[in-house]
C-alpha cells in the first residue's frame, strides 16, 4: 500500500542496436524498464545474473537465431515472457514459435504501439500463469485437510481465465471492427439451437465458449493480412488459415477449455469433408462445431459488411436449406428449422442495443459474458 510501483523488466535482443533503441525508447515511455543487447548468448548471460519480465528477440541473429533463444529460454526461465521479431518473410516461422512457447511475434519494421501492446499482454499472462501456478500448489498442499477451499479457488481459477479469454475476444473485435459483436451472436445462436436438440447444461457451456472464442487464433495473424482489403493471396490464405490450429493451441493448454478447443479446431470444417484443417467428415466433426456451422452463416449473412448491407434473415434460411448436406448437418438444420425465425431477430436485436457505438461493449458486458451465459 503506497510503496512505489515496481516497473516491468524488458529486455530486447537485436544485433543491430538500433532496432532496440527505438523500440526501448517507447517501451520506457510507456512505463517499463527496458535493456538492450546485440546477440542471443550475451542475452542468455544476462538472464544468469538479472531478473526480467520480458524478452523480445530477433528472429535472425549471427550466432543463435531467435529460435535458439526460444528453446533456451523456456528450459531455463519458462516464466519470462517471450515475443518474436520476424520480418515478413518470416511470418510462417515465426508461427511456429508461438507453437513452441513463444507468446506473440511482431513483424518488422515495428508498429511501436502495437509492439508495447503485445509485450504488455505478454508479461500480463505470463503473471497470471505463475501465480496460478503458485496458487494451485499452495491448495494441493491443503487438499486433504481443506477440500472445499480448494473447490472454491479452482472456480476462481476458472473464472480468471474466462476473464482473460474474453479479454482476448475483446482484443480481436478491436483490431477486426468489421466483424465486432459476431462472437456475442454466434454464442447465443448456437445456445438456441443446443437447447432445443437437449444439450446438457455442460455440453451448452462447452458450446457457448468454443462459439465465443473460435476466432480467438486471429490475434496471431498479422493486419497486414488479417485486415487486407480485397482478397487473400493463396500464400496469404494459407497463413489465415492458421488461425483455428493457433487458437487450438491456445485453448488446449488449459484443461477445463479443452472441449472448447475442439470446437475451436474444426469451426471451418464442412459436412461434406471440403473444410480445413483436417476435412472431417459428417458426424467426425464435433458436434458444437457443427452446431457453430450454421449460427456463424447465419450470423455472417444477416450483419452489415463493407461490401453489402445485412441481408434479411429469410435469405439465410434459404441458403442453410441449400447447404444442408454440404457445409451442413442435415439434422442440426432441421432443428434450426423447427425454430421460429423471430427467435434470430430477438437475438440480433437485444444484443445490438447492449453495444456501444463501433462495435465495442458496452461496460462490463464482454467481460462477464461467458461466465453469466445463461445455458440453464
Amino acid at each position: 500500500m503506497g510503496g512505489k510501483e515496481v516497473k516491468s523488466r524488458v529486455l530486447l535482443v537485436d544485433d543491430e542496436q538500433a532496432v532496440w533503441e527505438i523500440l526501448g525508447e517507447k517501451l520506457g515511455r510507456s512505463g517499463f524498464e527496458w535493456h538492450g543487447c546485440s546477440s542471443a548468448e550475451e542475452a542468455l548471460s544476462r538472464l544468469e545474473s538479472e531478473h526480467f519480465d520480458a524478452i523480445v528477440s530477433d528472429l535472425k541473429m549471427p550466432g543463435m537465431t531467435g529460435l535458439g533463444l526460444l528453446g533456451e529460454v523456456q528450459k531455463k526461465h519458462p516464466h519470462l515472457a517471450f515475443v518474436m521479431a520476424t520480418g515478413e518473410d518470416d511470418i510462417r516461422v515465426a508461427v511456429e514459435a508461438m507453437k513452441h512457447g513463444a507468446d506473440d511475434y511482431l513483424v518488422k519494421p515495428f508498429n511501436l504501439d502495437v509492439a508495447v501492446e503485445s509485450v504488455r499482454r505478454a508479461t500480463r499472462k505470463k503473471f497470471m500463469e505463475a501465480e496460478l501456478e503458485k496458487y494451485r500448489h499452495h491448495l494441493e498442499e491443503m487438499v486433504e485437510q481443506r477440500t472445499r477451499q480448494l473447490q472454491t479457488a479452482m472456480k476462481r481459477i476458472e473464472n480468471a481465465y474466462d476473464d482473460t479469454l474474453e479479454a482476448l475476444g475483446a482484443a480481436l473485435d478491436l483490431r477486426d471492427t468489421e466483424t465486432a459483436g459476431h462472437s456475442r451472436r454466434v454464442s447465443l445462436y448456437c445456445l438456441e439451437i443446443a437447447r432445443a436438440m437437449g444439450c446438457t447444461n455442460e455440453q451448452l457451456k462447452t458450446i457457448a465458449r468454443g462459439a465465443y472464442l473460435h476466432d480467438i487464433g486471429k490475434i496471431g495473424i498479422p493486419d497486414s493480412i488479417l485486415l487486407k482489403q480485397g482478397k487473400l493471396t493463396p500464400e496469404e490464405m494459407m497463413i489465415m488459415q492458421t488461425h483455428v490450429r493457433i487458437g487450438y493451441e491456445l485453448l488446449n493448454r488449459i484443461p477445463f477449455l479443452s472441449a472448447a478447443a475442439e470446437i475451436v479446431l474444426a469451426h471451418q470444417e464442412r459436412y461434406d469433408g471440403a473444410g480445413y484443417p483436417q476435412g472431417l467428415l459428417g458426424e467426425g466433426i464435433t458436434l458444437g462445431a457443427r452446431i457453430f456451422a450454421i449460427a456463424d452463416t447465419l450470423d455472417a449473412m444477416t450483419s452489415d459488411r463493407p461490401y453489402r448491407q445485412a441481408l434479411p434473415f429469410q435469405t439465410a434460411r434459404e441458403e442453410i436449406i441449400r447447404e444442408s448436406g454440404r457445409q451442413f448437418d442435415p439434422d442440426i438444420v432441421r432443428v434450426f428449422l423447427a425454430l421460429p425465425e423471430q427467435t434470430w431477430e430477438n437475438i440480433k436485436r437485444q444484443s445490438g442495443r447492449t453495444r456501444r457505438r463501433a462495435g465495442l461493449a458496452a461496460p462490463g458486458e464482454e467481460r462477464t459474458f461467458i461466465k453469466e451465459m445463461p445455458v440453464n
